[in-house]
Parts: structure tokens; sequence; C-alpha cells
């Protein structure tokens, strides 16, 4: 897997997004850095109908990490918190750009961030690349 402790990005957890973020108290405790990775729906466009087809799909990574107090405060631990949003930068590095056997062009297209947080913070990357399938 791109995303394991072998790259040196720190992630403790990786798995599918099920609204992990969304239902916290009922949740299975889950080590942060986090991971969560969702499929968004992929419409597929005929190339040669039966045969072949083409889509642009967009996958979305949900970064979550704790949130550290004090950002941008001349007495909080900022140093920490900047680290933790760089997590994105980092996942880029080695998944962007990214080639497979059926798709190609696996790059960044938009960044979100969850400003409503209270004990942890959830940046959103989407990436979106073109897949291609034959029957």
């Amino acid at each position: 897997m791109l995303l394991n402790p072998e790259h040196g990005l720190g992630i403790k957890h990786v798995d599918l997004w099920n609204h992990n973020v969304e239902f916290l108290e009922q949740e299975a405790v889950w080590d942060r850095p986090a991971v969560f990775i969702e499929f968004c729906p992929i419409k597929w466009e005929a190339q040669q109908r039966g045969v072949s087809y083409r889509a642009e799909p967009l996958v979305r990574l949900h970064i979550v990490t704790d949130w550290v107090e004090g950002l941008g405060t001349q007495d909080g631990d900022a140093g920490s918190a900047i680290d933790e949003l760089s997590l994105s930068e980092a996942i880029h590095r080695v998944i962007g750009c990214l080639d497979g056997e059926s798709f190609y062009g696996f790059d960044i297209v938009e960044t979100a961030t969850n400003h409503n947080h209270e004990d942890i913070v959830e940046s959103i990357d989407t990436y979106q690349c073109v897949a291609y399938r034959q029957f």
C-alpha cells in the first residue's frame, strides 16, 4: 500500500471512508493521523459500446489529525500544528501523478478543510485521474 509507514509519512491508520469523523463517539477508536479513502461515483462514457469505457473519477482522501491548540499564537506550539497540516503535501509527494494498469494522471484537484472541529481536524484532498475499462 502506498500510504504506509515505510514512506515516512507517520500515518497510523488507513481505511475506507464511512463518515468516520461524523460519529466519533460511536466508532471504534483509531489512531491518528489517519487517512480514509472515499471513492466517488464513477460516470463511464462508452468509447466503443459494450467493449471500452473512459471516465475521470474522483477519489477523496480524508486526512484526519489531532487538533493542536495555539496555531498562530505566540505561546502555542504552532510548529507541531503546521507539521500536521503539511501531511497533505507529504501524501501528494507519494501519490501525485500516479499511473496504474487501468488509470493514469492521478493528481490533486481540490482541498477542503473542516473548520468545525473540536479535538480533530479533517482535511479532504480530492484527486482525479483518467480511468479506462475494457470488457
